[in-house]
């Protein structure tokens, strides 16, 4: 408010010549509330030529629209400001009777009147980028009895699965799944993925290439030393030197096969790929045996074939064949089976490959040292029954001719082998890793 005029006298005609002196400011006076009461609209903007309309809006509601040119910011108490109104007395109502809902413009609602300046755009593109962008404008408040418009119908995947990713293949409410078809996994994909590994390591080749070229070389020079004037019987036992030497190296391979995995931490990885800690050891197994059996009896076939051409001596039987060339293979094989084994329950390198080199050369140690006629008979036992007799037995060249004979070493070790194989099987199975 503003105190009332004081009359000012009128200016004389020696006056028109004077400068007046300004008055003192008067103390800004605060801000008073409007009038309560409907607000007024104000006078609407001009419309520009070429501009399409606001659509109708009602006060409340917000709509998405394209920018309009920007228009000078309205005055204060123009459209488009947020009017603080006053709050009317709460008119009693009877009870049951359902609450009036309030009207645009009534006393005591706080409402926001349709703006016809522009607004700001949700994001700001820069200068001369008004329009085509996307506003918030208020949105026309439809009457709750007026006919809806047609909302359109949206195809959803789970109608038309084909159409709409021909490339995948429909896995029903829980979503997309690889067109890839998944299968179950079985042991012939633990023997690739083994097959993969122990192909892969320079440790197979070092030791199978070494094995070979000990059972081959050794086997060779034999021959030679022999001369071809010397009758040999049986004409194959020269190559047993070389199968003897060879067979430390299947060891070795046997139990680097598997305790390398424990001393790398591999296994784990291995086991998470393949939870069947059975399906693992029989992968390993069969991979390891069949290629140790490969091998070995290509190179006892080889040296078999050596003896028999440069050699001089009575012809070697069927039995005798088979024996020094797929018996001697086995023999060799199950070794290295037996090693895997040993690495199974020790889980140690070194632990396993010493305690094979114990089981393979100990026993004949043990023998030479014994001495009296209170331990013959354990001297005796431990020669028959070491394992270079009983290779020794596949070529018909024993070390004593009491124990064994024929193909009976080899059963032997085929049940030790499978006894020890039962226990890695059960220590697999149960502990940790």
């Amino acid at each position: 408010m503003t105190s009332p005029q004081q009359p000012q006298p009128e200016r004389g005609p020696d006056d028109t010549g004077a400068r007046e002196q300004p008055l003192p400011a008067a103390p800004p006076m605060p801000p008073q509330a409007p009038p309560a009461g409907p607000a007024q609209p104000g006078p609407q903007q001009p419309q520009q030529p070429g501009q399409q309309p606001p659509p109708a809006a009602e006060p409340g509601t917000m709509m998405l629209q394209p920018q309009q040119p920007p228009a000078p910011q309205p005055p204060a108490g123009e459209p488009g400001t947020m009017t603080l109104q006053a709050q009317q007395p709460p008119v009693q109502q009877a009870p049951g009777q359902p609450a009036p809902s309030p009207q645009a413009g009534e006393p005591g609602t706080m409402m926001l009147q349709p703006q016809q300046a522009a607004p700001q755009p949700l994001a700001a593109h820069g200068p001369g980028r008004d329009a085509g962008t996307m506003m918030l404008q208020p949105q026309a408040q439809q009457h709750p009895h007026a006919p809806q418009p047609p909302v359109p119908q949206q195809t959803h995947p789970q109608q038309h699965p084909q159409q709409a990713h021909p490339q995948q293949a429909w896995a029903g409410a829980g979503g997309y799944v690889s067109p890839i078809p998944v299968r179950p996994t079985h042991l012939g994909h633990a023997l690739a993925s083994e097959w993969t590994k122990i192909r892969s390591l320079r440790s197979t080749i070092w030791t199978l290439g070494v094995m070979v070229a000990l059972t081959v070389g050794i086997g060779l020079l034999a021959t030679l030393a022999a001369g071809s004037t010397r009758e040999m019987d049986p004409l194959l036992g020269v190559g047993f030197v070389g199968v003897l030497l060879g067979s430390l190296c299947v060891i070795t391979l046997g139990v680097l096969s598997i305790s390398s995995e424990y001393g790398t931490g591999m296994i784990r990885t291995t086991l998470t790929a393949c939870p069947s800690r059975v399906r693992v050891l029989t992968a390993k197994s069969v991979v390891f045996f069949t290629l140790a059996l490969v091998l070995t009896t290509v190179a006892t076939t080889l040296v078999a074939l050596l003896d028999t051409a440069l050699l001089h001596g009575p012809a070697p039987t069927a039995d005798q064949w088979l024996r020094a060339t797929l018996g001697a293979g086995l023999y060799v094989a199950l070794l290295g089976l037996l090693a895997l084994a040993v690495g199974a329950l020790l889980r140690h390198s070194a632990g396993a490959i010493s305690t094979m080199m114990g089981v393979v050369l100990l026993p004949m140690l043990l023998a030479l040292f014994l001495q009296g006629e209170s331990v013959k008979d354990l001297q005796r036992v431990l020669i028959e029954y070491s394992v270079p007799s009983a290779l020794a037995t596949l070529y018909d060249i024993p070390f004593l001719t009491t124990g064994p004979s024929g193909w009976t070493p080899l059963l032997i070790l085929a049940g030790v082998t499978a006894v020890v194989l039962g226990g890695a099987y059960a220590a697999v199975a149960q502990r940790d890793v």
